[in-house]
């Protein structure tokens, strides 16, 4: 390169940078990236060797990651010394680039030449190739998070278990963190100052956690760290636990510090960098997340932002889901009491048999009292007889009694704007990739709702997933919102495929559904959350002509409004 012309070398590198980036752009995955990358410059620079390592953080020495030709050797503490800035002197005919990866120095691009020897170009030159390359592993690290949230997104939406909800945001967190040791995700329980750990991903062993339903008091210092929705990093020292700067507390540490049984298992020692990520929502500490690696440093701040940025969101899904289980359980409760009712209906003939079998015994005791017959033993049979009919009557009578009274009706306030900007919070990033425009014509003074915040949120959310899965290749999704006579009208308008005339009258029911993957209970839970506050629920559609969904609910009274503001 060298014998080039200044013009002929400099139109020659833009064609060699812009030949990269092109490829690059194709890139999915940071080795494929360094691949297409070592190639390029060995084949431009006609190099002798080229190479590519990687220091990883905690180790005291770099790593070959790539080598061109394979048999090429190299000074790996010069590498390693390049990579964390010391500045090592190089020998004659060797250039290194620097690579940067999650805001750090990461790695470094060399080449070995000698006939004709490099110059002060081509060091240039490499540190431009360089940097080409380290925008294009970070381009492909932003993609990988906004994966981690869409496949989150459709988990959520095919309405799984809890516990395959949380190894997906675990497995997230693999991919987003690449650690080396743990992950473990808790869940605070209802009412109470402890977090239980629901799952737990172990790197370095294939065995599966034993330390599932694992119970960790919160103490009152650890409920303050907590509560406070910041991140925490720590390392472990010679003397202990340490906290990042301007994080000198060690309690959370120490608190999920629990793998005193993995000291020394097959070369892996007790976790030593950890990360802790406290899920907060509006309504409070909703779980935690752990991360563990297995060296003092080795989780870094960048990691702690990656975490940063996926947190809120994974929050927000546990939360939802949590929402979605109660919700479930009060429809399948609900069901059951109309079984019930159903049952009750068909047994009557039973309650007439029972009513009917007890007026000859007792006219049958009263002729026997007049006549002077009474016999023990058979009266007592009689009377046997008599309780069992008149508990069974007491039996069916009191279920009928307890169901006719119903459930209290829920009060509460619901602002629809908020409740809409949470629904959409957790599907806006997967409807932007797939495409589709999500607009809302809803004004900020609207008045609340007659209804519980968490339920309008609930349905909300119900009806813009039914919307994105009917619009698989994009479209428009409208919502809409407006004050009537006493009522708040929201209305939810796809653009999507629509329904079939003979399934239009049954989606609101239970159990009902045309989706491979349903349970037929997102609509049905949205009418009973509407029917419940005393609001309506209407769906208007036809094929190719996309879906209309109508909801009106009252007003919350302004005693109620007063009360929650």
């Amino acid at each position: 390169m060298s014998l080039m012309q200044p013009i002929d070398r400099e139109f020659s590198a833009l064609k060699l940078l812009e030949r990269l980036g092109a490829q690059l752009r194709g890139a999915r995955e940071p080795e494929q990236a360094l691949r297409v990358g070592l190639r390029e410059t060995h084949d431009f620079f006609q190099s002798e060797q080229t190479c590519i390592a990687t220091l990883v953080p905690g180790k005291t020495s770099a790593d070959l990651l790539l080598t061109r030709p394979p048999s090429g050797e190299w000074d790996l503490e010069t590498l390693t010394r390049f990579i964390r800035h010391e500045r090592p002197p190089l020998r004659p005919g060797v250039l290194i680039g620097p690579l940067r990866r999650r805001g750090a120095a990461w790695g470094a691009l060399a080449v070995k030449r000698h006939d004709p020897v490099l110059d002060r170009e081509d060091a240039r030159l490499l540190v431009r190739i360089a940097l080409v390359l380290s925008n294009a592993i970070e381009r492909i690290d932003r993609d990988r998070i906004l994966d981690v949230r869409d496949r989150i997104d459709r988990k959520l939406m095919e309405q799984i278990l809890p516990k395959d909800l949380f190894y997906q945001i675990l497995d997230g967190l693999r991919s987003l963190t690449r650690y080396d040791h743990s992950s473990a995700l808790f869940i605070r329980e209802d009412g109470q100052a402890a977090l239980r750990l629901v799952a737990e991903q172990i790197a370095w062993t294939k065995a599966r956690s034993r330390r599932i339903g694992l119970r960790l008091p919160i103490s009152e210092a650890a409920g303050v760290w907590l509560q406070s929705g910041r991140m925490y990093g720590f390392n472990r020292g010679a003397a202990g636990w340490e906290g990042w700067t301007n994080q000198p507390d060690t309690t959370l540490a120490e608190l999920f510090d629990y793998n005193t049984d993995h000291a020394g298992g097959e070369g892996h020692g007790r976790e030593a960098s950890m990360l802790c990520a406290p899920l907060v929502t509006r309504d409070g500490l909703v779980g935690m997340l752990k991360i563990a690696a297995c060296s003092p440093g080795q989780l870094t701040p960048y990691d702690a932002d990656l975490v940063e940025h996926f947190r809120a969101h994974a929050a927000i899904a546990i939360q939802n889901l949590h929402r979605t289980e109660s919700l479930r359980a009060r429809v399948l409760a609900a069901e059951r009491k109309h079984a019930m009712a159903d049952l009750a209906r068909s047994v009557a003939h039973d309650v007439n048999n029972a009513l009917g079998s007890m007026l000859p015994l007792v006219q049958q005791l009263q002729e026997d009292v007049r006549g002077g017959r009474l016999q023990p033993d058979v009266m007592s049979e009689d009377l046997e007889h008599l309780q069992k009919s008149l508990q069974v009557c007491r039996r069916i009578f009191g279920g009928m009694l307890s169901f006719s009274r119903g459930a209290a009706r829920r009060t509460g306030h619901a602002q629809v704007r908020r409740a809409i900007d949470t629904a959409s919070a957790i599907l806006k990033h997967g409807m932007r990739r797939s495409g589709i425009e999500l607009v809302i014509d809803v004004p900020e003074d609207l008045p609340s709702a007659g209804c519980s915040q968490t339920d309008l949120e609930q349905v909300v959310l119900n009806l813009l997933t039914n919307a994105r899965e009917a619009m698989p290749d994009g479209g428009r999704i409208t919502v809409a919102g407006r004050a009537g006579a006493g009522h708040v009208e929201l209305s939810v308008v796809d653009s999507g495929r629509g329904i079939a005339p003979q399934h239009l009258p049954r989606v609101l029911e239970p159990f009902f559904t045309t989706k491979p993957r349903g349970n037929g209970l997102g609509l049905s839970i949205c009418r009973s959350i509407v029917w419940e506050s005393d609001g309506t629920i209407a769906v208007r559609s036809s094929p190719g002509s996309g879906t209309h969904v109508d909801i009106s609910l009252p007003v919350a009274d302004t005693a109620a409004q007063l009360q929650y503001a």
